[in-house]
């Protein structure tokens, strides 16, 4: 079957405005969506923010689709706040863009990455987080929500990786434009520390000697 496709804003700067896709019957939108993105690989690292709609309407990732259907993907909108747990790896030029604006005279980037050395000085090989992802989804979006309402016109934009982590790669970056530079500041910095608190997400490392250490927080 065929599906016409439809993209706005950063999505149709790194694809295409409309496209069709020749899909198995039966599929899904979410089948939809990766076959879109194997062919616009640019579009990849937003897949964690875009919703999907179907003939006009927000449909779910499990919704079958039907001959002549058209999907549209559809990013954020402007101005609001964004957060995902995600296997991938996290793409922060592109939570960066998410969130800038021509109003935010000051941008603040938090990253924190899988490093050598544990706190003990033992070699580490890799980090690998576990998550409850339904409850963490959750959670983090509070957490941005909170970030925003004691910060007006701050934007907040969170990723934060589950699975194996290799060295030198994001665990969690954290994003935010702000007017000032210091409510950005304070927003991130709140943003942070709130998901060492409570977010549910466990942190292993793998030692070169063969052990594991395994704590909470990120």
């Amino acid at each position: 079957m065929q599906v016409r496709v439809r993209t706005f804003a950063v999505l149709r700067e790194r694809s295409a405005d409309r496209d069709t896709l020749d899909l198995p019957d039966g599929a899904t939108l979410a089948d939809a969506w990766r076959a879109f993105a194997a062919r616009y690989p640019a579009v990849q690292p937003h897949g964690d923010y875009v919703r999907g709609a179907l003939n006009g309407a927000y449909a779910g990732w499990d919704e079958r689709l039907a001959d002549g259907d058209e999907v549209a993907w559809l990013p954020p909108v402007s101005g609001g706040t964004r957060s995902a747990i995600t296997a991938a790896p996290i793409d922060v030029a592109a939570l960066e863009e998410e969130v800038a604006g021509l109003e935010h005279g000051a941008l603040v980037t938090f990253v924190g990455r899988a490093r050598r050395r544990a706190d003990d000085g033992r070699e580490v090989l890799e980090l690998d987080y576990e998550a409850f992802p339904e409850m963490a989804e959750r959670i983090l979006s509070g957490i941005v929500a909170e970030a925003d309402a004691t910060w007006p016109g701050s934007v907040t934009a969170v990723m934060h990786r589950t699975g194996s982590v290799p060295l030198g790669e994001a665990a969690v970056a954290i994003v935010t434009a702000a007017a000032h530079r210091a409510e950005a500041y304070e927003a991130n910095r709140f943003v942070i520390e709130a998901i060492k608190q409570r977010l549910p997400i466990w942190k292993r490392e793998r030692f070169a000697d063969g052990s594991e250490w395994k704590r909470p927080g990120a």
